[in-house]
């Protein structure tokens, strides 16, 4: 018997046998689905009746490195253990493999991430009428849009990026390109900041094909890109450690919360997986693009505002 076959048994039971909400049993089912993802990107003892307890003890460290708080965690090991209890009431298993798993401790020291009204309030604060401020607002919207790091943001090339099919390639550690899907108001905001502001410029020779540049026409900085948020935080009253890795946090706890698939997420972070000789399966490119419009916070409000 596969995944979900017995996800679907374990939903009947959570409706008919707990009487759950239906809110309440989708979020399960979440839970249980990101663990049998797991399985399928580690290969190791797909079956769920094969999941062993250090199985259960890896899949909370492969998604602890997206940047979830522990309450988040420990929801989904909430989630996980109930499946797994439901499995030993049905005979399915004999030993639960989540038995002697304990729950996030709250006092791990997590990454800071900023929930999707502390992301709108810092991109608000943002003054479009002045050529800075137009740059500022497409950098923090492909920061969150794309889940780069700032490495990754400051060398981003004009000639890597694929507007018209809504992608950029980018270049991360160890000099691996990937293609990485970008929203709809990344696209428009560095769309008006190229044509409007950019072109504008005198630009380096050094700096002809790098995407943000500088008042001086030369490529910016991490440092400046620190700043820049550091100064919109301390505007916006967020009493958070905030950097512009904040904001790759924030774009991979948004998803995976929002129910997008692990393998998707790992693979737009540009994250190899947990196992050191397996390297996770490339997927379709359509997919990816699909998983952000679905689960992305401001594609989400854009799908819905086009829908009606």
């Amino acid at each position: 018997m596969n995944w979900p076959i017995y996800i679907q048994h374990f939903k009947n039971y959570l409706r008919l046998e707990r009487s759950m909400s239906e809110n309440s049993i989708e979020a399960y089912l979440r839970d249980v689905e990101k663990l049998s993802q797991f399985a399928a990107i580690a290969e190791r003892n797909p079956a769920p009746e094969t999941i062993t307890e250090r199985d259960i003890s890896d899949f909370l460290e492969y998604i602890n490195q997206f940047g979830l708080t522990t309450a988040s965690q420990a929801r989904i090991l909430s989630g996980i253990k109930a499946f797994y209890k439901y499995l030993a009431l049905e005979n399915i298993i004999q030993i639960d493999p989540t038995q002697l798993i304990e729950a996030p401790r709250t006092g791990r020291k997590l990454p800071d991430t900023l929930s999707f009204p502390e992301i709108e309030q810092l991109l608000e604060l943002i003054d479009l009428s002045t050529a800075e401020g137009t740059r500022n607002r497409a950098i923090l919207e492909v920061l969150y849009s794309c889940g780069v790091r700032v490495s990754e943001l400051v060398d981003l090339k004009l000639t890597n990026c694929y507007f018209d099919i809504g992608f950029i390639r980018v270049v991360g550690k160890g000099n691996k390109m990937r293609l990485v899907p970008i929203g709809r108001d990344a696209v428009r905001y560095t769309k008006i900041y190229l044509e409007n502001i950019r072109n504008h410029l005198d630009i380096k020779p050094e700096a002809e094909d790098i995407v943000f540049l500088n008042r001086r026409g030369k490529p910016l900085t991490r440092v400046m890109i620190f700043l820049i948020i550091k100064e919109l935080v301390e505007r916006a009253g967020i009493h958070k450690n905030i950097s512009p890795h904040t904001f790759r946090h924030s774009f991979a706890t948004h998803l995976i919360e929002g129910g997008a698939d692990l393998r998707a997420v790992q693979e737009m972070l540009g994250h190899e997986s947990i196992t050191t000789t397996e390297i996770y399966t490339h997927l379709d490119r359509t997919f990816l693009q699909e998983t952000l419009r679905s689960y992305h916070p401001r594609e989400n409000i854009k799908m819905k505002q086009i829908k009606k």
